[in-house]
């Protein structure tokens, strides 16, 4: 069964192309599947609790020498993820909370829906729940932290302001173009949970954080705010960045608060990156090859503003029957009052210069671009109907409103709905001629 749901209503035009750029994005996707990299990664060995990453190689942690186990599972991989691991540790397995954008029935672990990409009170309330859980940890107790894109909304304690000032101060960083790096610098620097926070509250207990980067480079730090990670930022990088953005601190002025720099607090922590965007792109690799493809990956750590991008990846030239990806993450500049995502608003900037026989996509690797749809593709046929429609792309894009074009075409756009995976965006370009 095909994770993109209108994959059928997509293949009325260009039909073959169209169908391979689909191909290899699922490969991609499915590559990422949260439950399926979690089951490849973690096993129980006689009485060792084993971990397989990419950052720390293999790591066993032995049940019998802690007296509790607890899990904590945040961001959009975390119900998928609670599911595995209930499976695995069964009855070693002492208590558990998830807080995800979807909640479910868990056996042991208390699932928990939230709000993302703004913080709510929920989200608060969900997190003072998961300190009072681990609020009396011991060395004795081992903590499992599962960490996926998401989370620095949603794992949400804010210091001395309330949720209002910190969703005021998050969407003006949205709206002005900040990159996941400057806005989670700031989001580190208002909470008590963020930044290495988290890693202080459960001091002295064991920590093993499950990592699922959805961030340039795979910036540990920065996945998810790093609630686990010893932070490198300082208050006054925060109050750059606001000042670079000209957004007013004044709701805000008490809530700085310095990240945990004690190693002490980390020198039981081991922060594991079990997957990322590479992943991804090395399965669509491969499948495009298998399609016939000569492919290649330009790179995974795309970025750029998104209504440029587009444009800039139309312009590429490439040879006939090849593919070229990408992964990574671009920005929008909200400019109207439109509603639209960055994959959504890339495929639309691409629209007016796709070449003949070329098919470009961009997709969220969690089915959700900020809308309903994970994404677009834009190829002739598109252009082709868009005029036939009297649809402007230029003046979509001038209102920040690429989710309505996609939606009054009735062509182009991709969903999969939540697909409870995340590593930043898929992105492909392919010929056939």
């Amino acid at each position: 069964m095909s994770l993109i749901k209108n994959r059928s209503e997509l293949l009325k035009e260009n039909e073959t192309l169209r169908k391979d750029a689909l191909d290899i994005l699922e490969a991609g996707l499915l590559a990422i599947n949260t439950e399926k990299v979690l089951k490849a990664k973690l096993t129980i060995n006689g009485d060792a609790f084993c971990v397989e990453s990419l950052s720390e190689g293999g790591v066993g942690f032995q049940c019998q020498f802690f007296e509790r186990i607890f899990f904590i599972g945040i961001g959009k991989c975390a119900f998928d993820g609670a599911k595995v691991i209930e499976d695995i540790l069964g009855d070693k397995l002492t208590e558990g909370i998830v807080l995800d954008v979807k909640a479910g029935v868990l056996k042991r672990i208390k699932s928990y829906q939230g709000t993302h990409p703004f913080p709510s009170e929920t989200n608060v309330s969900v997190t003072k729940q998961i300190l009072e859980m681990v609020a009396d940890v011991t060395e004795k107790d081992l903590v499992i932290v599962l960490i996926s894109g998401g989370g620095s909304s949603l794992l949400c304690l804010p210091h001395e302001i309330n949720c209002e000032s910190l969703t005021y101060v998050t969407r003006e960083l949205f709206e002005k173009g900040a990159d996941i790096f400057e806005l989670n610098t700031v989001r580190k620097h208002l909470s008590e949970v963020q930044g290495g926070g988290l890693a202080k509250l459960l001091f002295p207990a064991q920590v093993a954080s499950l990592i699922f980067s959805d961030v340039l480079g795979d910036d540990l730090g920065m996945i998810a705010s790093g609630p686990t990670v010893r932070d490198e930022t300082t208050v006054a990088d925060a109050q750059n960045i606001l000042k670079k953005y000209k957004i007013s601190q004044d709701l805000i002025s008490g809530g700085f608060i310095e990240t945990p720099k004690d190693s002490r607090y980390f020198a039981k922590v081991k922060n594991f990156l079990l997957v990322s965007n590479q992943n991804a792109l090395e399965a669509m690799d491969e499948k495009a090859e298998e399609l016939g493809y000569d492919s290649k990956i330009e790179t995974d750590i795309f970025s750029g503003n998104a209504s440029e991008a587009g444009k800039k990846i139309a312009s590429m030239k490439i040879k006939p029957k090849s593919c070229v990806l990408f992964g990574g993450e671009t920005t929008v500049n909200i400019k109207g009052k439109g509603v639209g995502g960055r994959n959504q608003e890339l495929a639309l900037s691409a629209l007016s210069y796709v070449p003949q026989d070329m098919v470009i996509a961009s997709l969220a690797s969690d089915g959700w671009d900020n809308t309903p749809h994970a994404g677009a593709m834009a190829d002739k046929a598109i252009l082709k109907r868009a005029k036939s429609l009297k649809l402007d792309p230029k003046k979509y894009l001038e209102e920040s409103d690429s989710f309505n074009f996609w939606k009054k075409i009735g062509d182009g756009a991709i969903s999969t709905g939540r697909l409870g995976s995340n590593v930043s965006d898929l992105i492909i370009m392919i010929s056939s001629k």
